[in-house]
């Protein structure tokens, strides 16, 4: 990043952080991508709280970003596990914040699991929770009741402008790795598997390239909004991919599991939008699929008369190019900064928020004041 850009970005979270003040210390545990532009948001948190750790998303680490990194914060190896254990996930928090006001930020729930326990024995005290990602947001949601205030900024109308270039960065990737087996998708018959908001610009985006273009979606009224948009919507997923040569996931819950695999025809490319572990049962193959890198982060899966192949271990495939959508994550950070701020002044109840549309009209004005030039 040059340092023009640099100085720009810093001008900007300088003053997202005055217009949404923190009241009083607070500590964060920061679940994030490491990706070449997060240094400077994890900087403008820097300001006014503690960064007590960084937890990086192990598949989504760039290793320059993760030194510089280092070398100004806690950083700490995440894994599923690690908060799957709620007395576990206490000893962590109470060795690295212990009798603070802790704010956790998350990308894709990784705290729920053990949010009650924490809230309720934590020597400091939880002020709430941060989400990111649809997929986190449902997580949470699926709570039968949550223990404290947690704000999603997942279903954000800030979000949009990211869904929609994360959705055409998946598409480059995908394309890209593909290529490097002498391969176009050009022509080729797709599945994209969820129509959310990603999965809507995948699917728009792979037809704008020419594919065939099949959807499925589990909640029938987004099936039908797909089927009204001139996609292909069979009613069950073996049906969908069954033919396709192309498998895109964008749901966040597991959408494909072992009978799934099973389904696909040979040769199928799988890809996905998010962590395998939230969209891909691959461990579920170990001892019935033979698995062989065929080069950079394409990995054969083979068994006696079937074979496909997946991209980026399973990963989130457009983070192989660093997923870059420009200025317009800096919407969603700053909506993470005043959420964090609303959360440090308390009033808000156990249960899902999301930031009063004031302040989202707020960051759009100043993110065109410093990045509409």
């Amino acid at each position: 990043m040059e340092d023009p850009e640099k100085a720009r970005i810093d001008a900007y979270f300088r003053r997202i952080a005055a217009q949404f003040p923190v009241s009083g210390p607070i500590s964060l545990l920061i679940i994030t991508h490491l990706l070449p532009e997060r240094p400077a948001f994890l900087y403008a948190l820097a300001r006014t709280s503690t960064i007590a750790a960084v937890l990086p998303k192990p598949k989504s680490i760039n290793p320059q970003t993760l030194q510089a990194v280092r070398r100004t914060y806690a950083v700490h190896d995440l894994s599923r596990d690690l908060f799957a254990d709620p007395a576990r996930a206490l000893e962590y928090l109470e060795k690295t914040a212990s009798n603070h006001d802790v704010v956790l930020l998350d990308i894709g729930g990784y705290f729920a699991p053990a949010l009650t326990t924490l809230t309720d024995k934590f020597s400091g005290h939880i002020l709430g929770v941060v989400e990111d990602t649809e997929n986190g947001h449902q997580r949470y949601e699926a709570l039968d009741e949550l223990p404290c205030p947690a704000f999603s900024v997942a279903r954000s109308p800030l979000k949009h402008c990211e869904d929609h270039l994360v959705g055409r960065s998946i598409v480059f990737s995908t394309d890209a790795l593909v290529r490097t087996r002498g391969d176009i998708l050009t022509s080729r018959g797709a599945c994209v598997i969820g129509f959310g908001k990603v999965g809507r610009t995948i699917a728009h985006t792979l037809r704008a390239h020419d594919l065939r273009v099949t959807v499925f979606d589990s909640d029938p009224v987004k099936r039908v909004q797909a089927h009204s948009q001139g996609f292909r919507t069979p009613p069950s997923r073996i049906e969908a991919i069954h033919d396709a040569e192309l498998v895109l996931c964008a749901t966040g819950n597991l959408a494909l599991r072992q009978r799934h695999f099973e389904a696909l025809r040979n040769g199928a490319y799988v890809a996905s939008v998010t962590s395998s572990e939230d969209e891909l049962e691959l461990d579920a193959l170990d001892g019935l699929y033979q698995r062989t890198p065929v080069g950079d982060h394409l990995t054969r899966y083979e068994v006696t008369g079937h074979y496909f192949y997946v991209l980026a271990e399973g990963g989130a495939v457009n983070f192989v190019h660093g997923a870059a959508v420009g200025t317009y994550i800096h919407l969603v950070q700053a909506e993470i900064l005043a959420a964090t701020a609303e959360l440090s002044r308390g009033g808000y109840d156990p249960g899902l928020h999301e930031v009063p549309s004031t302040i989202r009209q707020t960051i759009a004005q100043v993110w065109f004041d410093h990045f509409d030039s």
